[in-house]
């Protein structure tokens, strides 16, 4: 089975999309606890924004050394490097500047809901940017099935309000800006190796993240423990092999069709910051909300015209 028609198969794109939304679903505890092992509070911003840049960072050398181990060469022109500029800034460095400090304001399992909100926006700009990816009836009920479980879930069990800018605001910000990284990304890795995508966005975006991390963080280092740096080799593998993953999988396919299986990230996600999170659990409210958006992203990217 020559690459195309692995990355096509609907079976193994199931298979790899499933790992790529576990290694992304993990990461809501593990920043989580984290953040806990390095002593940040939800005022330690751009401590996160350096924190996040190491992370990136790591993850773009892992996949720099396997493209070298493999002997594979980028073969990019000074455009290339101009455009994963560009999506690095929006995939890596804005993103995660928005999904590091929102995730400090909420919980694992709320952030792993409103997160999914990316697959939502995705399946909207495909509407209008793709020819052969437009939204149907039943596209609509999906994401408004979806959108229904992203309002619910900022609800407590008084059916209360619980939004901030800063937390829930954050993270549907950190959403949006994926999604459109994602169309952008498509564009532009049907002409690159998506692996070099992969490396160079993370690698321009993480040079963002660290420097500026530290400069506004008043050039402060942070204070690992045994733990802490375990669960940063961890997210630094996690981030390496997912969008590497993702991005091979939107060279050979419809952005809006593999969006399909992406319903797994925030269920993974509930279900491991539950396990992993002390004082964390699923309540009734934060289970409708996650039925509803996992149920969205499946309905919403099922129907074919």
């Amino acid at each position: 089975m020559d690459r195309k028609n692995l990355f096509t198969n609907k079976f193994m794109v199931i298979f790899f999309t499933m790992i790529a939304s576990f290694l992304w679903g993990s990461a809501f505890p593990v920043l989580k606890i984290s953040y806990q092992e390095l002593g940040l509070g939800p005022d330690d911003v751009w401590e996160k924004v350096f924190f996040a840049g190491i992370r990136f960072f790591l993850a773009a050398v892992i996949v720099l050394i396997s493209f070298m181990l493999k002997k594979y060469k980028p073969g990019l022109s000074k455009n290339n490097y101009k455009s994963l500029f560009i999506l690095g800034i929006m995939q890596t460095s804005l993103q995660y500047f928005f999904f590091y400090n929102g995730l400090a304001n909420t919980s694992g399992i709320s952030a792993a809901i409103l997160s999914s909100g990316g697959s939502f926006f995705v399946v909207i700009l495909s509407h209008f940017v793709y020819h052969d990816d437009k939204i149907d009836i039943g596209k609509t009920i999906g994401l408004l099935t979806g959108f229904a479980g992203i309002v619910l879930v900022n609800f407590g069990s008084g059916f209360s309000l619980n939004f901030t800018f800063k937390g829930e605001g954050y993270l549907i910000l950190s959403a949006l800006i994926s999604a459109i990284a994602t169309i952008y990304a498509k564009k532009i890795s049907g002409k690159i190796n998506p692996v070099a995508v992969s490396a160079f966005q993370m690698l321009f975006g993480s040079l963002m993240l660290l420097t500026s991390g530290f400069i506004f963080s008043g050039f402060n280092l942070l204070s690992f423990t045994l733990t802490a740096f375990f669960l940063l080799i961890y997210s630094s593998f996690l981030s390496a092999t997912a969008f590497a993953i993702w991005y091979t999988l939107l060279k050979y396919n419809k952005a809006g069709e593999i969006s399909i299986y992406r319903f797994m990230i925030p269920i993974f996600g509930s279900f491991l910051s539950a396990v992993l999170i002390p004082g964390e659990k699923i309540t009734l409210m934060s289970l409708i909300a996650l039925a509803l958006v996992a149920g969205g992203i499946w309905f919403v990217n099922s129907r074919k015209e």
